[in-house]
This record gives C-alpha cells, sequence and structure tokens, in this order.
C-alpha cells in the first residue's frame, strides 16, 4: 500500500488550480439522508420517548422497553471510572485538570459581567449568564471518544450551565468505560445511550424523559450534522463540522519522522481527512515522503490514512517561509503546527487556525487530549470567521442599561430626532416625554 499526497510547488504556471482542487471539499448532505433525518425529527417531535425508543431499538439494536434503559445513572458512571486501570484514572484526571485550568483562566478573561458610569450617572454595561441546560453529543460505536466527553461537559461546567445532559449511542449495548468515567470526571448530569437524529430530536423539542435543551455540542455522523442543521434555531448548536484537517509549516529543522506521523494523526480520522505540509526545503519534502513510505506499513489504520493522503493530502513546496505562513492563512486549517526552530517568529504572520501548535514538540495530539485549550475547532476554512469550543459557547451576554435622569436629556433628544426620521413617532414620543420642561 502506497501514500503518496500530491506534490506542488507554488513556482508552478499550474499551482492555483491544483491547490484549489485539492482543497476542495463540499459539505453538502445526501438528499436522502436529509429527508431520512427530517422524518426522524418530525416523529420524536411528535412522539417523544416512544419514537427515540423505536429507533434506538431499530439502529442501536438496544432491546428496551422504556426510556429508564436507556439513562445511565450517577452510580453507573462513577462505577465505570472506579472500574478503570489506575494508569486511565490518572490519565482521565489530569487530563481533566488541565481543561479544566484553561477554561476556568478563559473564563476569567472573558467571560465577566461588568459595567461603567458615564459623567451624568448612566450605567452602561454587560451581564453574562451561563445557559441553563445544554446538550452534548458523543460519538459512539465504531470508536469512543472520552476526551469529546472533557472538552465539550467541562468548559459547560465552569460556565456555570445548570443541567449537562450527554447522549451517546451504545450499538449492540456496547458501553466504553472511558466515556462513562469521562462523563463522571467531567460533570455530566444526566447520561442517554442514544445516538443518531433521534437523540438531537429529543434534546432540541425534549420528551417526557429528556428535557428539552439550549444548545447542542459535540460530533457525529453525517445523519447527526443534518440533524443539528434542522434544528438550529429552535435550539443553539456550536457548528457543522467537516473532516479532520491538519497543516504543518516547517522549516526542515524537525524530524521528518515526526512530521509524517503528525499527518498520519488526522489521515487516520477519515478518508476525507486533509493532511498538507508546506516547506521551503525540497530536500526535506523528500524526506517527508520517504518517512511515509517506510512508517505506513507499520499502522493499524494504515489503509485509510493511504486513501487520505492520496486523496486529499498534499505536500507542497514554498518559496520561503513567509510565503508558507501565507498560503496557510488562506487555508485557514482546523489544526496548524509551525515545526520550527523558532516558532515565535512565524506566529505573528499567522492569523487564521482553529489551534495554533508551536514547536517541533507541539504534537497535534497533545492538543486532542489533555494540553488544556479545546480540541473542537472550526474546520473547512471556517476559523477565517470562527473560534474552538469555549466558555463563551456556554454563555450569553445581556445589555446593562440604566440612564439617569440627567442623561435621559442629552439621550432623549437625540433618540427623538432618529425616531422621527425613521417614522416612529411613538419611539420619539416616549424618549420626548422624560425631558425636563
Amino acid at each position: 500500500m502506497k501514500a503518496t499526497p500530491l506534490v506542488l510547488r507554488t513556482t508552478d504556471v499550474d499551482f492555483e488550480a491544483r491547490f484549489q482542487q485539492r482543497l476542495h471539499w463540499s459539505a453538502d448532505t445526501d438528499a436522502a439522508i436529509e429527508q431520512r433525518v427530517a422524518e426522524i425529527l418530525a416523529d420524536v417531535r411528535a412522539r417523544g420517548d416512544v419514537a427515540v425508543i423505536e429507533y434506538t431499538q431499530r439502529f442501536d439494536g438496544l432491546q428496551v422497553e422504556a426510556m429508564a434503559g436507556l439513562e445511565l445513572t450517577q452510580t453507573e458512571l462513577k462505577s465505570a471510572f472506579d472500574g478503570l486501570p489506575e494508569l486511565q484514572r490518572e490519565a482521565l484526571q489530569a487530563a481533566a485538570a488541565r481543561v479544566r485550568r484553561y477554561h476556568e483562566a478563559q473564563k476569567r478573561a472573558s467571560g465577566e459581567s461588568w459595567s461603567y458610569r458615564d459623567e451624568d450617572g448612566t450605567l452602561l454595561g454587560q451581564k453574562v449568564t451561563p445557559l441553563d441546560r445544554v446538550g452534548i453529543y458523543v460519538p459512539g460505536g465504531k470508536a469512543a471518544y472520552p476526551s469529546s466527553v472533557l472538552m465539550n461537559a467541562i468548559p459547560a461546567h465552569v460556565a456555570g450551565v445548570g443541567e449537562i445532559i450527554m447522549v451517546v449511542p451504545t450499538p449492540r449495548g456496547e458501553r466504553n468505560a472511558l466515556v462513562l468515567a469521562a462523563a463522571y470526571v467531567a460533570g455530566v448530569t444526566r447520561a442517554f445511550t442514544v445516538g443518531g437524529a433521534q437523540a438531537v430530536a429529543a434534546l432540541a423539542y425534549g420528551t417526557a424523559t429528556v428535557s428539552k435543551v439550549d444548545k447542542i455540542t459535540g460530533p457525529g455522523n453525517a445523519y447527526v450534522a443534518s440533524a443539528k442543521k434542522h434544528v438550529f434555531g429552535t435550539v443553539g448548536i456550536d457548528m457543522i463540522a467537516g473532516p479532520s484537517e491538519i497543516l504543518v509549516l516547517a522549516d526542515g529543522s524537525t524530524p521528518p519522522d515526526w512530521v509524517a506521523m503528525d499527518l498520519f494523526s488526522q489521515a487516520e480520522h477519515d478518508e476525507l481527512a486533509q493532511s498538507i505540509l508546506l516547506c521551503p526545503d525540497a530536500a526535506y519534502i523528500e524526506a517527508v515522503q520517504a518517512s511515509i513510505d517506510r512508517m505506513l506499513p507499520e499502522m493499524p489504520r494504515a489503509e485509510i490514512i493511504a486513501k487520505s493522503l492520496n486523496g486529499r493530502g498534499a505536500l507542497i513546496l514554498t518559496r520561503s517561509m513567509e510565503e508558507a505562513c501565507a498560503i496557510s492563512n488562506r487555508i485557514a486549517p482546523e489544526h496548524l503546527e509551525v515545526s520550527s526552530s523558532e516558532p515565535m517568529r512565524w506566529e505573528p504572520l499567522l492569523r487564521h487556525a482553529g489551534a495554533i501548535f508551536l514547536g517541533a514538540y507541539t504534537s497535534e495530539s497533545l492538543g486532542d487530549y489533555c494540553a488544556g485549550p479545546n480540541h473542537v475547532l472550526p474546520t473547512s476554512g471556517t476559523a477565517r470567521f470562527s473560534s474552538p469550543l469555549g466558555v463563551y459557547d456556554f454563555q450569553k451576554r445581556s445589555s446593562l442599561i440604566e440612564v439617569s435622569q440627567v442623561g435621559a436629556q442629552t439621550l432623549g433628544r437625540i433618540a427623538s430626532v432618529l425616531a422621527h426620521g425613521e417614522g416612529l413617532q411613538a419611539h420619539a414620543r416616549a424618549a420626548e416625554l422624560r425631558l425636563a420642561p
């Protein structure tokens, strides 16, 4: 099996066309999936728990008669944690502590209420309050993701969300102890072994058993992504995530095996995942390709990695590191590694990325599990206008305005003029009535 990412040179006449072709990815959902999801959402909205149970029986093979059979108790979550090997318990707690510490710092920096008074005594400010209830979707089935539990539940918990409801599919009743233990460590309030569009519908609309939430976060398959799009507006959502991405900016100083494995780390997620290397050193690019050739056969997910690199991977020779940074900003990748002996030299040039990993020792995988910052990141170029999941996603802001009698004299006259200009006389009169005679 061979993995041969497309080799491009920015000096090539056809570079731009081939570059854009390699970046292209369509987020359009299959029409049949859209139709099926719409039917499931409508059914759960109409029949609630009964529909959720039926779909869970059909899709996950769980034979239960009532929703009580799909809810995980806090005792079960704690039992899962207590039953883990000591090494896993310690790793889970250490990762959770780092994620919590980072998001607590994030809350202090940007998540507090504030106000000030004008010279005339008018108070202006902002009141920051947490959401009442959120739902987190945790993928299950082919793989288990305890890290997703930490990254979604902990910032919600730090933000002060009153209730965190986790849904996780457990096909054929296969429960992953690490996922349940992570829910216990992260402070999940309630948990249900339900997945797919029916889980999103239960969270968005509420059932007799599952309380309606204010926002749904967390990744899922095409059915989950489609369902989140459908319910947006009824509830908030975090994002519609595309395939995983990594872009490595390399100056040739990092061992090529390290960079090749970092490219593998995203390629192994999905055949549509994208791994790109930008480097001004042609010999280094050849060395990375040699590392890919040598190490690929050793990887358990070699087939997926090869398809990903062959279909969407690229090794791009640039004129300089400055040009590499400029191209990176155009791509706006989910994960951006600056694999350089001088990472801080290039960091000021980088404007668009979900997360920036500085220096050769900062592998993207550390960010996925335990560095502290959130691993739920914008994909498909949306880092140009979107941010990682954080405390701020579980808070809302209300403006505070208290106008003094003195302030009403000035503001009232301004508002009156503008309101009359818009033809809204009641607006103008409301302001004018407060003016001193």
